[in-house]
């Protein structure tokens, strides 16, 4: 194996545990791993069908279908009408929902920004850049590309 490709790898795996250890010890109830995910994509892309979701993640739909029971058991998404006139019922997020993405997300960035503290801003959107071009790598690799809001004026779409 190419060792720089095995480096690579190793950085990738530490870095989902870093994100995760932010939210270890944070206060309140910090979202699941799968319900952060599911949320950030309602709220990129609309309201979604069990079946839309199960495509965007690549996964079944038993499994997108437990995890979404999961969302509306606490409260956090909630079935509407097909805002298009579809047949099937669609999944939103609740203000909830909602409200409870956005205290992670503020968390989570405020870990981020702990860490690059000492970056410059060139340094940080280098890394921005890399990250981006990684992860849509992996995205047309899988023919699944993730929505990408703009977030801030100024940001680059590639």
């Amino acid at each position: 194996m190419d060792h720089v490709l095995a480096q690579i790898e190793r950085e990738c795996m530490l870095l989902a545990r870093h994100q995760v250890m932010v939210n270890r010890n944070a206060e309140g109830h910090p979202l699941e791993r799968s319900a952060y995910l599911l949320i950030s994509r309602l709220e990129d892309e609309g309201p979604m069908s069990i079946g839309q979701l199960a495509d965007a993640f690549s996964l079944d739909t038993s499994t997108v279908n437990r995890q979404v029971a999961a969302l509306l058991r606490g409260g956090l998404a909630e079935r509407i009408v097909d805002p298009d006139g579809g047949l099937a019922r669609k999944l939103r997020a609740t203000d909830e929902g909602r409200r409870r993405l956005a205290a992670d997300r503020e968390r989570y960035c405020r870990g981020v920004e702990r860490v690059v503290a000492n970056w410059s801003d060139a340094e940080r959107r280098e890394l921005l850049d890399v990250l981006a071009r990684f992860n849509r790598s992996i995205e047309d690799l899988q023919g699944n590309p993730w929505p990408r809001p703009d977030l801030a004026a100024g940001a680059r779409t590639e």
